[in-house]
């Protein structure tokens, strides 16, 4: 099943366009829209040096769980983070993988907030091998931080997980975030496939159980589940996903729930001093082209 599941896959890629293809991974498998993103607040800053990674929806046995948004560490100064996204092509959903690079690429045109709105991460920027946090969108609690800039973002209500398809986003990828995705940049660092697991492993961040309103929504350290974490503020209306025929890694795989409840907007520090609620924001044209916002909606 799971070689008859690649092959279909592997047919799909081969009539989806060139920008779908580079970065779908064959590892994952999904025949339901994914629920709609969490309403969550920022946990504080660690230490100066992490970078916020955003919360999303993955796909495993149990069907659909929440990985928490977490602050990270990036593999190498110099290095953002280009979330992984669902798209909808041809009536199958794909996911494509997250990765690291000098400059953040395509990722669906998904506003997850606190940074990324979208377009661009509006969050921060790195200059001379420091990073610079916009206190905009990030929440720094006790930590210190002397690299810091002030920078608002228009917000943009908001929820949609995946691109494409009925009901999903819009955007294409342009010529420089095509090149984003082609140029130098490495994938998840040990941390994050840390993360994704202990989530997964974790029954009450699956879509069944916490109905989109996930019990740990966001944590300080990957990983860290009984560390400072935060609970989903809501979850948005009971709304009938879209089917759609997908490949799937096993016949368990393709058991996915026949309704989500919409999880609600997601939420951003609104202080240095606090987490609060994250907001969709877009970026401003004058901005960094690798800066970020802090809310996730």
């Amino acid at each position: 099943m799971k070689t008859l599941a690649r092959v279909l896959l592997a047919a799909v890629l081969l009539t989806a366009p060139p920008w779908v293809a580079a970065q779908v991974s064959l590892n994952v498998s999904v025949n339901l829209a994914p629920p709609v993103l969490p309403v969550y607040v920022q946990p504080p800053l660690p230490a100066v040096g992490y970078l916020w990674t955003p919360g999303y929806w993955a796909w495993g046995d149990a069907g659909y769980y929440w990985v928490p948004g977490t602050w990270t560490l990036p593999p190498t100064p110099g290095y953002l983070w280009t979330p992984g996204y669902w798209a909808a092509d041809g009536g199958t959903f794909l996911w494509h993988e997250g990765y690291w690079g000098p400059t953040v690429g395509f990722y669906g045109g998904i506003n997850y907030g606190f940074g990324y709105g979208g377009v661009g991460f509006q969050g921060g920027y790195w200059r001379g091998g420091h990073l610079f946090y916009n206190q905009a969108v990030n929440n720094f609690g006790s930590v210190h931080i002397s690299n810091v800039y002030n920078r608002r973002m228009t917000n943009v209500s908001t929820h949609v997980s995946y691109n494409g398809g009925p009901g999903g986003t819009r955007a294409r990828p342009s010529a420089a975030q095509l090149a984003a995705a082609h140029g130098p940049h490495v994938q998840a660092t040990e941390a994050q496939r840390t993360h994704v697991e202990a989530a997964r492993s974790n029954a009450s961040l699956r879509y069944s159980e916490n109905h989109g309103r996930p019990a740990i929504a966001a944590t300080a350290r990957p990983g860290d589940f009984s560390g400072v974490h935060v609970a989903a503020r809501g979850a948005g209306a009971a709304r009938a996903p879209a089917r759609a025929a997908v490949a799937a890694r096993s016949p368990a795989e393709r058991a996915a729930p026949e309704t989500h409840a919409a999880p609600a907007q997601r939420a951003e520090p609104r202080s240095r001093a606090a987490p609060a609620e994250r907001e969709q924001r877009q970026p401003r044209e004058r901005e960094p082209a690798h800066s970020d916002d802090r809310e996730h909606h």
